[in-house]
């Protein structure tokens, strides 16, 4: 049998770089010279990133799949080859290690710590409360002047609320750990700002933890320092550090999809009209994964890098070569989504790998799902006449932000 090449096969695409740019007017899609990849039937394509290194690009659905659930590839971002987002990135790395930035058994131990308050019936119990945020803060929008920024007044405080009550985080701290956020997300961030805001909220954990090893409550950072920190099952340090990465995930991710996702709806009228119009859960439901597998919004890709030489379709990864699963471009794969270009509301997208897949899947998913579900079954319903209050073109996206959104959105009805 034929030794498997170590040559990418797309040498012909010239200057292939990741991340690669949008197509002008299609905000929605990802980068044409990514989707290319699935039309030339490539499996596997070599990228240049920010320090001139050259990592795997994986983009077919079915391998970004099971690499994501591969033991052979590594979430270690300490490894040699690891494909790092910038050097903003590496050394946020290493100031902020959390589990989802570890193999097991140390990514199992720590992730166990906060696995129940995600739980989809716990989650599930929430429901009630998130849906009073949300009709609080539209009734707040109805009463209201127009037109409104809806990221500012809508988008972000309804995740904010929920993880802030469900952390034992004081909300009106919010500004403090927003701005934070924003710059540890933001690509073209310096290593001195990304630093700094990683202490200062890993600082503002730490303290927050003290009290509540003084003060419990009933919340998650309260059972984190009473039944784990304060029995020596981990460092007050672990705790905060965690703590930052479910305050920071638990509003950046949900805030840009619920403003997205409205763009998204706004600009496919039939498809806003459906999920109007509809008061069954299923269908809510439904819409909400079809609009995370469109959007896919962590789009800089999930880094890994291989443990062992693994051969794909007749290619070599070799053990140190860096590995990016890109689940925007996967999750518009014909062979797992017919017309994956196309927004459809009704289609069944659950199997998408936006919240990625394997042991490492996201850990707030099932409360990023409540959350959304909520707010697409009752915002475009209580307020059916939503519409962009300025031209389209004129919204401007996060294009250098690990997460994908829009920084405002300014509506009207």
């Amino acid at each position: 049998m034929a030794e498997p090449s170590t040559v990418a096969p797309s040498e012909h695409l010239e200057d292939l770089e990741y991340p690669a740019p949008r197509a002008t007017g299609c905000p929605f899609d990802p980068p044409p010279a990514l989707l290319a990849l699935h039309e030339e039937e490539q499996p596997l394509a070599r990228a240049r990133i920010w320090d001139g290194t050259t990592p795997w690009i994986v983009t077919r659905y079915d391998q970004v799949r099971a690499l994501l659930g591969d033991p052979r590839i590594s979430s270690d971002t300490t490894r040699a080859g690891y494909p790092h987002r910038s050097e903003a990135g590496r050394v946020s790395d290493q100031v902020r290690r959390t589990f989802i930035t570890m193999d097991d058994p140390d990514h199992a131990r720590l992730r166990r710590m906060v696995t129940g308050p995600f739980a989809i019936r716990n989650v599930e119990a929430l429901r009630p409360a998130v849906q009073a945020i949300v009709d609080d803060l539209i009734d707040r929008l109805l009463a209201g002047p127009k037109p409104v920024d809806l990221v500012e007044a809508f988008a972000t405080p309804v995740p904010s609320l929920v993880i802030c009550d469900l952390l034992g985080v004081p909300y009106a701290d919010h500004d403090f750990f927003q701005r934070n956020t924003r710059v540890i997300v933001r690509r073209t961030s310096t290593t001195e700002e990304v630093v700094a805001a990683q202490t200062a909220l890993i600082d503002y954990l730490d303290e927050l933890l003290g009290d509540k090893l003084t003060r419990p409550g009933e919340d998650v950072l309260s059972k984190l320092a009473g039944q784990r920190v304060d029995t020596g099952q981990m460092t007050r340090r672990e705790a905060a550090q965690m703590g930052v990465l479910l305050l920071s995930a638990g509003h950046e991710t949900t805030a840009n999809m619920i403003a997205l996702g409205t763009v998204a709806l706004l600009q496919h009228p039939d498809q806003f009209a459906l999920l109007r119009d509809t008061d069954d859960p299923k269908v809510v439901a439904g819409a909400v994964e079809e609009l995370l597998r469109y959007l896919t919004i962590t789009h800089s890709g999930r880094r890994r890098v291989a443990l062992e030489d693994i051969e794909i379709d007749g290619r070599l990864i070799r053990a140190g070569d860096g590995v990016i699963l890109a689940g925007d471009v996967a999750n518009r794969d014909p062979r797992a989504f017919p017309d994956p270009q196309r927004l459809d509301v009704t289609r069944n997208a659950r199997h998408h790998v936006a919240f990625g897949y394997g042991v490492h899947q996201c850990l707030g998913q099932p409360l990023a799902r409540v959350e959304l579900q909520v707010v697409y079954s009752t915002l475009y319903s209580r307020i059916p006449t939503l519409r962009l209050a300025v031209d389209a073109d004129r919204l401007e996206y996060k294009h250098d932000g690990l997460v994908y959104g829009v920084y405002e959105l300014p509506v009207t009805w």
